[in-house]
C-alpha cells in the first residue's frame, strides 16, 4: 500500500499560503502570458518553485504538472502525478480580492487520489483522500441534495448561460453565482454551499484536478459537460468542461444542448 501523500499535500499547502500571502497587496511584479493566457505574479512564481522543491524531492518518481511550468511529455510515463495551481484566481489575487487559493493533487492512473486546496485568506483548507471523505478544516462535508432547479444556486460565468449552450435555447432558471477561482467553487459545491457549479469551455486539469476528488468524496458527481468521467494526466492536459455537484448533477447534463 503507497504511503499517503496527504500530509505531505497539507504541508506544502501551508508553506504555499504562507508565501503568497507574503507578496499579497504589496504590489507584486506581474506579467502577461503568450497566447493570451493570462496573467502570472511574482507570487505565483515563488509559490511554483516551493511546490515544485518539496513535492518532488519527496516524490522523485511522480510525474509533474502545473500551471507555472512548462509542460514536458516524461509526466505519461508516470503512474502517480502531481498536479497543481501555485495560485488559482491570479486575477482575483492580483485585485486583492479574497477568492484565489492553491490547488494541489496527486492523481495515480487518470484518477485523484489526494487533494488540498488551500484559500489562505478566507483561512479555509479543503482535503480528501480516496475512500476517505471530504473535509473543510478537519469537518466532514457533503454535496447539497436539493432537486428544484428553480430554487438551485449554481457557480457559473456569464458566458455559460447563454442560450446557445442549452437544449432548444431553454436556460435552466437556477441563480448564477460566481467566484473567481475554479477549484474554490468545485469545493463550494463540494460543502453544499451552492448546488452546483459548471464551466463549459475546455479546461485545465490543473485548474480542477483537486476539486474533482473532494466534490466525488463528500459525494457529489464531478464529470465533463457531457456526463463523462474526468480522466487526467492526458497528453493535452484539458477536460471537456466541467460540471459538478450534489443532486442537481444530472438535471445539468440532461438540461445542456
Amino acid at each position: 500500500m503507497p504511503e499517503s501523500d496527504l500530509p505531505l499535500l497539507l504541508d506544502v499547502a501551508g508553506a504555499a499560503g504562507e508565501i503568497a500571502k507574503s507578496y499579497f497587496r504589496q504590489d507584486p511584479d506581474i506579467w502577461d502570458k503568450a497566447d493570451g493566457a493570462g496573467p502570472v505574479t511574482a507570487a505565483d512564481l515563488a509559490v511554483n518553485t516551493m511546490l515544485s522543491d518539496r513535492l518532488r524531492s519527496a516524490r522523485p518518481d511522480y510525474g509533474w504538472l502545473s500551471e507555472e511550468t512548462e509542460d514536458s511529455p516524461a509526466r505519461l510515463s508516470t503512474r502517480r502525478q502531481f498536479i497543481i495551481d501555485p495560485i488559482d484566481g491570479t486575477r482575483a489575487f492580483i485585485e486583492g480580492g479574497r477568492d484565489w487559493g492553491h490547488s494541489i493533487a496527486v492523481v495515480e492512473d487518470g484518477r485523484p487520489v489526494a487533494a488540498v486546496v488551500a484559500m489562505p485568506v478566507r483561512e479555509q483548507t479543503f482535503h480528501a483522500e480516496i475512500g476517505q471523505g471530504a473535509f473543510l478544516n478537519g469537518a466532514a462535508i457533503a454535496t447539497a441534495t436539493g432537486q428544484d432547479m428553480a430554487a438551485a444556486t449554481v457557480l457559473a460565468t456569464k458566458p455559460n448561460v447563454r442560450p446557445e449552450h442549452w437544449a432548444n435555447g431553454m436556460v435552466p432558471p437556477f441563480q448564477r453565482s460566481f467566484r473567481s477561482s475554479l477549484a474554490y467553487r468545485m469545493c463550494l459545491a463540494a460543502m453544499g454551499r451552492f448546488d452546483a457549479m459548471l464551466t463549459l469551455r475546455p479546461t485545465w486539469e490543473w485548474d480542477i484536478a483537486a476539486g474533482a476528488l473532494i466534490v466525488t468524496e463528500a459525494g457529489g458527481k464531478a464529470t465533463t459537460r457531457t456526463g463523462d468521467d474526468l480522466r487526467f494526466n492526458n497528453a493535452t492536459p484539458q477536460t471537456d468542461g466541467v460540471i459538478a455537484g450534489g443532486t442537481l448533477h444530472p438535471q445539468l447534463i440532461a438540461a445542456l444542448a
